[in-house]
């Protein structure tokens, strides 16, 4: 539960990059990650950026596999190290650990039932659904003559040329919208803003819904409360 007046320390665990954003704060900070990347070195890295900022509770959006508030598998383009790994005693402060995917959906949410694809190193995905994220593992299932990722993710977007990859993209979230029937459409990650334009019921997301997510993680009832709207962020 997020007491009044708790400070909350956002980090957005990325393929490329590590973004970090504080209660009170406007401006949010970088710092590149990659497959050198360990817990150890993120901690250390975040702890640098934010060491001016004021904090108490920190909320971690994790590019994999997240069950029970833990880091439930390796990931594929980060170094190793994750699985296991006490947040809690190395940040000094409690942590709650969710999908990045999922982050970016809570914070994107307004009503009714929403999808959220997050076009970015790989293919992230969530529900939300009355306020209740639903994380999804959609980039590993199959798709033509690979997976979802395969053709959706940043690889895919070099290898196919942003015209095919876009087609894959509007064929993916048409599909899912005739097959899941949600109520709104987010399209975010680093990736999304490539596309030339968004496909039909779809909207745009942004930085700020990672940020926005991470804060109602320790908010007591983020589903009853109306959403903040997302404000435009710049990099340090």
């Amino acid at each position: 539960m997020k007491k009044p007046g708790m400070r909350v320390l956002v980090v957005d665990i990325g393929g490329t990059n590590v973004k970090i954003l504080a209660t009170g704060q406007n401006t949010f900070r970088k710092v590149p990650s990659g497959r050198e990347l360990t817990p150890e070195k993120m901690v250390s890295e975040v702890a640098r950026l934010a060491g001016d900022w004021e904090y108490d509770v920190v909320a971690i959006g994790y590019p994999g596999r997240v069950a029970d508030g833990r880091i439930a598998v390796e990931p594929p383009n980060l170094g190793h190290g994750w699985v296991g790994f006490d947040f809690n005693a190395a940040f000094g402060h409690r942590v709650k650990i969710v999908n990045d995917a999922a982050m970016q959906a809570l914070g994107s949410y307004k009503s009714g039932l929403l999808l959220f694809l997050g076009l970015g190193t790989g293919l992230g995905a969530a529900l939300v659904a009355d306020g209740v994220v639903i994380p999804l593992e959609l980039g590993h299932l199959p798709f033509k003559n690979g997976t979802y990722q395969e053709y959706l993710g940043v690889r895919a977007l070099k290898r196919l040329g942003r015209k095919r990859w876009q087609k894959h993209v509007e064929f993916t979230a048409e599909r899912l919208r005739d097959a899941l029937q949600p109520d709104d459409v987010v399209l975010g990650g680093g990736n999304a803003k490539k596309l030339k334009s968004l496909p039909p019921g779809c909207r745009a997301g942004t930085n700020a819904y990672a940020f926005i997510g991470g804060f109602r993680l320790w908010e007591m009832e983020p589903t009853r409360r109306r959403p903040a709207r997302a404000q435009p962020l710049r990099a340090a």
